[in-house]
């Protein structure tokens, strides 16, 4: 069982930048691969992101590439967001989410794919 937890949404202006956490109970972090989804207002939760459970290979969706960054820390069991230049589009409740990887490069684009979600965080962009 693992239990996500994210943190460090809020509110910014358009260009701003902001850093969101996601926080993993257990100690199997490091066998997870990991993704972030987002579900603006009134649309389906959508794919974000997501990073290998060694960290070294990532993929993003093509409305955030270039914009935002996946890390991870395994000794720290957190997984990062880092969005910059942020538009109003990208306003959204923000998820983590965890899926069991037995190869260290491997990652999911799927949201099926995906084991444990966290409660989500709200990251809102004025314009």
């Amino acid at each position: 069982q693992v239990q996500l937890v994210e943190s460090g949404g809020g509110l910014v202006q358009a260009g701003g930048s902001l850093r969101l956490s996601c926080a993993a109970s257990g100690r199997t972090f490091s066998t997870y691969a990991m993704g972030w989804f987002r579900q603006a207002p009134g649309k389906e939760r959508a794919f974000v992101g997501a990073i290998s459970r060694s960290g070294r290979n990532t993929y993003y969706a093509d409305s955030v590439k270039g914009r935002f960054t996946i890390s991870r820390d395994n000794a720290k069991n957190t997984v990062y967001l880092q969005t910059n230049r942020l538009k109003p589009e990208d306003t959204a409740v923000y998820y983590c989410a965890a899926s069991y990887s037995p190869a260290s490069g491997r990652y999911n684009l799927v949201e099926s794919d995906y084991d444990y979600w966290g409660q989500g965080t709200q990251v809102t962009v004025s314009s």
